[in-house]
């Protein structure tokens, strides 16, 4: 390539060809040759770029109010950072998420990208320094050590709005399939054995119930994600700020965002403290279990079509086998399954780099970042799939479901209340080992009229609490 499509920048290592047109520089350059390692760049999360440029415009803004930063230059980086605000320069954020240094790549490459954006509304070229530093300027008052962290705390804060409203409409999703299903009865089923009667709609309401807790938890969580540590720069101490920067930063983040932040009571030991990502991932953690428990469920339920326990049809969305004709797998709840393991599995990421810490930094943050940033994504992804390619297309087998119930065993835990357990046990027994129905053998034996036994063995009367009274 020709020398005109490059310009020369330099750093503490020396001089390093840069891109002519790139609004990133050496540091970022620097961390694209080191740094080949997850393909997973922060252009890959917008939210992530939206995040550190609040940050860095909350910190331009409190720096100029507080006499430290030019106006002119605090007004040209405040409106480079809402240019990528607004989703400009996206593909200027090509570092990878894994790196070394703690998050330093990250933080250089947006300072570099909205010093040289800067630098142009200020009638400068690229890497005209002198005018407006990604050191100096746009990152006067900071250091990776809070900058960084408070931008992946807000967009854990921003990616947790999405994936709560992925859940919401999950959830009633499963709420909708449970007022279609309210009149279905099944059986009910305990360690895989025969148990007693419900209906569908009971099922599926208990999953909407059992989903809604999780809003709560994930909302309880991100809230410990708002407290912040800008102002403590390098080690919590706040050299290189001045006072007030700290209070007055979050204070312009909490206004710019339109979400509330509050600055850490203890700027030294919020600095390496990595509790809140412990406590989110966790949560996320907790979704996916519950999640994967449902459609371990679902593909249960839909097992057959002849040999399985066929009570609930998946819409068919594929072809499910190269060599046997017919087949359908329940393709889209597998897939939600293995995004249940991968978010576990980031977890335990999480909690190995957050004990990974040491003194007054945690330098293992960026795959903190990553793991969770996946988590959420992939769990927003995978919900979505879910209720559009699966929940809503669900029916039930009726029929089916009604005579499992008629012939079942478990239909005799009914008679508990009248016979007594242990008449109701030599009942089932007798049932298993005949082949015949609970209802003929209670009949034979004389152990109850037909018209109370009827009224017993009511399917629909076993769904809830009745009065024995009666």
């Amino acid at each position: 390539m020709s020398d005109q499509m490059f310009r020369i920048e330099s750093d503490l290592l020396g001089e390093l060809k840069v891109p002519a047109e790139a609004y990133y520089g050496v540091q970022t350059q620097r961390a694209l040759n080191n740094y080949r390692i997850s393909t997973t760049h922060m252009c890959d999360y917008p939210e992530y770029v939206i995040s550190i440029a609040y940050v860095k415009m909350a910190a331009a803004s409190a720096n100029a109010e507080l006499g430290v930063l030019d106006r002119k230059i605090a007004d040209a980086i405040i409106a480079a950072c809402c240019e990528i605000v607004d989703g400009r320069f996206l593909d200027q954020f090509p570092v990878d998420m894994i790196q070394g240094g703690a998050g330093t790549s990250v933080n250089m490459n947006a300072n570099e990208v909205i010093a040289n954006r800067a630098l142009e509304l200020l009638g400068h070229k690229k890497g005209e320094y002198q005018f407006c530093s990604p050191n100096d300027h746009v990152n006067c008052a900071q250091s990776t050590n809070d900058a960084y962290p408070t931008a992946f705390r807000y967009t854990f804060v921003r990616m947790n709005k999405h994936l709560v409203a992925s859940l919401q409409a999950l959830i009633a999703a499963f709420r909708a399939k449970g007022v279609e299903f309210k009149d279905f009865i099944k059986m009910g089923r305990t360690q895989l054995q025969d148990a007693v009667p419900m209906t569908s709609g009971q099922e599926f309401n208990a999953y909407a119930n059992n989903l809604e807790e999780e809003i709560a938890n994930l909302e309880r969580n991100a809230v410990l994600l708002r407290e912040i540590n800008m102002g403590g720069t390098a080690i919590g101490t706040g050299l290189n700020a001045v006072p007030g920067f700290a209070e007055l930063c979050t204070r312009k983040l909490s206004e710019f965002s339109g979400d509330d932040f509050t600055k850490a009571s203890d700027l030294v030991e919020a600095t390496p403290d990595t509790g809140a990502y412990v406590s989110y991932s966790a949560a996320l953690k907790r979704l996916a279990i519950k999640l994967s428990k449902i459609c371990n469920d679902l593909r249960l339920m839909a097992s057959g079509p002849r040999c399985g326990l066929h009570e609930i049809n998946l819409p068919a969305m594929a072809p499910g086998s190269s060599i046997m004709p017919g087949k359908v797998n329940p393709v889209i709840p597998e897939m939600t399954n293995q995004v249940c393991f991968k978010v576990i599995g980031n977890d335990t990421t999480v909690a190995f780099a957050a004990e990974a810490g040491q003194l007054q930094l945690n330098v293992m943050e960026p795959v903190i970042a990553q793991s969770v940033l996946e988590s959420v994504t992939w769990l927003c992804n995978a919900i979505d799939i879910l209720r559009t390619k699966c929940i809503e297309g669900i029916t039930v087998n009726v029929e089916h479901n009604r005579e499992t119930v008629l012939n079942s065993i478990g239909i005799v835990t009914a008679l508990n209340p009248y016979i007594g357990y242990k008449a109701s046990t030599k009942i089932a027994k007798k049932a298993l080992e005949t082949g015949r129905s609970v209802y003929d053998i209670v009949l034979e034996e004389g152990i109850m009229t037909r018209e109370k036994l009827d009224a017993a063995l009511n399917p629909a009367a076993m769904l809830g609490a009745h009065d024995l009274l009666k």
